[in-house]
């Protein structure tokens, strides 16, 4: 008889947490990139807090899109759940590293991207050969 493993995808508990941990390594990525061509291209830092809230942006809302295409359901749920917990995570970091937390906008641009995120995510094409 076939046995069929499960997917990460089938816990949500896991899910959030991949997908956390997949917003959060895009965010440091796309913010590296960002403060990259901030330096070398624009040579001014006037832009600085335009460029850190759409890397927090664009990590947040990949990662609830990946976690709503392959959950499926509650895509804007667990959006935000997802936006929270990073956003918990940045407040952490800040105290931790600058000694301060960070504002409550934040929170708010991270629970808004990653709620569009689920909802994009869920209303998107089923992945090619992807089986619950």
């Amino acid at each position: 008889m076939h046995r069929h493993r499960k997917s990460v995808w089938t816990n949500s508990l896991l899910s959030i947490t991949l997908s956390v941990l997949i917003g959060i390594m895009f965010i440091f990525l796309s913010a590296v990139l960002l403060a990259l061509i901030m330096y070398y291209v624009l040579g001014d830092m006037k832009v600085s807090a335009v460029f850190s809230a759409v890397a927090i942006c664009a990590g947040t809302y990949s990662a609830t899109y990946l976690c709503g295409k392959y959950r499926r359901k509650r895509g804007i749920a667990e959006g935000i759940m997802c936006g929270i917990i990073i956003y918990t995570i940045m407040a952490i970091l800040g105290v931790i590293f600058l000694g301060e937390i960070t504002g409550i906008k934040k929170l708010l641009l991270l629970v808004l991207s990653g709620g569009a995120g689920g909802v994009t995510g869920v209303n998107s094409k089923r992945p090619k050969n992807y089986m619950e």
